[in-house]
């Protein structure tokens, strides 16, 4: 074989191998954008079942509070007022009876302020901030804690269904507030700046460990994340043994 035909062989060989080499690389490629879309499907699969299955549980949960509602009016509600007229029929003369059948009667108007701030066929009515004024209202007529709400002058318009999802994250962050935390205050805070709503709520109660709450957390701070999943919303929640805990939100405006 003569220097001419070694160098040809060289060449043709550079070429073939530059050929199955570029070959190799394109599928390379090609097999790794169709891996990378793959996992984008499946991700974007796996979110939309999550969201589905959160959507479904917040429904579940709605539901349960429209029956509870109803069950409160409509039942317990019922008992209490007949409760009320037996009293009345007995002696007026007794201090006790009328006492007895004031206290029914403000049970009975308590009970049915509750029984409107859990049913979401009232809260859909009601705008954010006027659904959660009505719920520190009876905070305070209750006199479980001293509580206060501070808004903004400027509102901009939110999804009902957001708004609804919003005030039971807060109402499940009351309810441990009340339950749990022995505070004596609570502070609500709504401002609707021009890029987010931004919420805080604050109390002075005894808080927690988050180190060690983190491997035992409530149900309540487990709905709240989940709700915040649903709608976008960012949420922290902060505390530490002695002073008290701390709601943040943040939902961005859809522009």
């Amino acid at each position: 074989m003569d220097e001419q035909q070694v160098t040809s062989f060289l060449v043709i060989f550079s070429i073939v191998a530059f050929c199955l080499a570029l070959t190799m690389i394109l599928l390379f490629v090609l097999f790794q954008k169709r891996k990378n879309r793959l996992l984008r499907e499946q991700q974007e699969a796996e979110n939309r079942f999550r969201e589905a299955l959160i959507t479904i549980q917040n429904e579940i949960r709605e539901e349960t509070l429209r029956n509870v509602s109803w069950e409160l009016h409509d039942n317990i509600g019922q008992l209490l007022t007949l409760a009320r007229i037996q009293l009345q029929r007995e002696s007026h003369t007794s201090p006790y009876v009328q006492e007895a059948s004031d206290t029914i009667a403000k049970s009975l108007s308590e009970l049915r302020s509750l029984s409107k701030s859990i049913n979401p066929d009232t809260i859909k009515g009601l705008s954010l901030v006027d659904a959660l004024s009505q719920e520190i209202d009876r905070f305070n007529r209750m006199q479980y804690l001293n509580a206060s709400l501070h808004t903004s002058n400027h509102r901009f318009e939110l999804d009902p269904k957001i708004e609804v999802i919003i005030f039971r994250m807060l109402q499940e962050f009351f309810t441990n507030t009340v339950k749990h935390s022995k505070a004596t205050s609570l502070e609500v805070s709504v401002h609707y700046e021009e890029a987010a709503l931004v919420i805080k709520a604050s109390d002075n109660g005894v808080g927690f460990d988050p180190t060690e709450r983190k491997a035992h957390r409530g149900i309540g701070l487990t709905n709240i994340q989940h709700r915040a999943e649903l709608i976008g919303a960012e949420v922290q929640i902060e505390s530490s043994e002695g002073r008290g805990t701390h709601f943040y939100l943040t939902l961005k405006r859809k522009l």
